[in-house]
């Protein structure tokens, strides 16, 4: 049975949570001409006349402070597609400085699938490699292969991660990382380089 291709840079643009400060930009086909004045519009402007004037003494109102610590947003695919053919993402806010396993345990994100009963799996040590994700988008956000990962996975696509070796940032970084759950059970491919250069700076994970 073939496989579903998607595509990981338009799953961030077509998707955004309802907390997200995504917007899509628009483009205008002739944007000087938006804001030409016309014959009509000059004419009007002549007759706009002021109603009332703020006080000199009020100050102008300042924008309100944005009291929200820096986080990293996380888009988790599950590997089981909607009954539309859609991905099911579920969206998730974290600060960053943690192991990617702590935050898909706290956040009630699948990570182990069949290997989530107690005692099959090392509970984060990094032995087992149950743990695989699948890093769709924000790779710079996360530190380079372990020496662990690069064992456990070395017969795996290069932008498959353990989760328990998988640290996000720090707790300033801001971004967003695309992961998708249960790499090996999904019935999807993305469209995506799959065998990257380890020693690259610029492509490794």
């Amino acid at each position: 049975m073939g496989s579903v291709q998607l595509n990981g840079s338009g799953l961030v643009a077509s998707l955004s949570p309802s907390h997200h400060i995504f917007s899509p930009k628009i483009k205008l086909s002739n944007p000087k001409s938006s804001f030409l004045p016309s014959k009509h519009n000059a004419t009007r402007a002549n007759t706009i006349r002021a109603i009332s004037t703020a006080p000199a003494s009020q100050p102008p109102a300042a924008d309100e402070p944005n009291d929200e610590p820096p986080a990293v947003d996380f888009a988790f695919v599950h590997s089981v597609l909607l009954p539309d053919g859609t991905p099911d993402v579920h969206w998730r806010r974290a600060c960053g400085g943690q192991k990617l396993r702590d935050i898909m345990l706290d956040s009630n994100i699948e990570l182990y699938g069949p290997y989530s009963k107690p005692l099959s799996n090392c509970a984060g040590v990094g032995t087992c490699a149950t743990c695989m994700v699948e890093i769709v988008n924000g790779k710079e956000h996360l530190n380079p292969r372990t020496d662990i990962e690069k064992e456990k996975l070395k017969r795996k696509p290069k932008n498959w991660r353990l989760a328990c070796q998988t640290n996000v940032g720090n707790p300033d970084s801001t971004g967003l990382v695309v992961i998708q759950q249960l790499p090996e059970w999904k019935a999807h491919e993305w469209n995506i380089p799959k065998n990257l250069p380890i020693d690259d700076p610029e492509t490794s994970i």
